[in-house]
């Protein structure tokens, strides 16, 4: 019976190695937490806006950065972010990038992220503009935003479009990326 303790090596071996994440002897700690995060949310991620690459003049394109930090356990974002265009009752929601695409990110506590919005600067005090004074900010998964001042000039309407803002975002990035 000398295949018996080969047998059991064998299998105690493959074991060890399944209890360490595998043969890449990853941390199955950290792929578990990654595994069981649920989605990012306002209430444990914190949002800064700018500082701004401000559109000088009508017609001009600007860049305002959001940085985000999460406070809390590891969580997801899988998505884009959400943002809106808040004036007066206007609520206009800003579309992706085009040609963006959006990936899954697990961010650890004091991991972040950003995301920018790129706008048209509008004509000031006409129809063609929108008098934006806030930019309200979702995550995927999370149905709380947050209200951020947007002190950046009106908003240019896209042309042959309903009310629609010349103004988009991006898909989130690491920080540093």
């Amino acid at each position: 019976m000398r295949a018996t303790p080969i047998t059991v090596t064998a299998v105690t071996a493959l074991l060890l190695l399944t209890a360490c994440g595998g043969e890449g002897g990853g941390d199955g700690a950290k792929d578990d937490a990654k595994q069981e995060s649920g989605a990012c949310t306002s209430a444990t991620v914190s949002m800064e806006a700018g500082p701004a690459s401000e559109a000088p003049a009508a017609g001009d394109a600007g860049e305002v950065p959001v940085n985000l930090v999460n406070q809390g356990a590891a969580c997801v974002l899988d998505g884009f972010p959400e943002a809106s265009l808040v004036a007066g009752d206007d609520l206009v929601t800003l579309t992706p990038v085009e040609g963006a695409t959006a990936q899954k990110l697990t961010l650890a506590e004091g991991e972040s992220v950003s995301f920018t919005i790129t706008y048209v600067r509008g004509p000031e005090g006409a129809g063609e503009s929108l008098d934006a004074k806030t930019v309200q900010i979702g995550l995927p998964g999370d149905s709380a935003t947050q209200d951020v001042p947007w002190s950046y000039g009106p908003v240019a309407v896209k042309e042959n479009t309903e009310a629609a803002a010349d103004a988009s975002v991006s898909a989130f990035q690491r920080t540093g990326d």
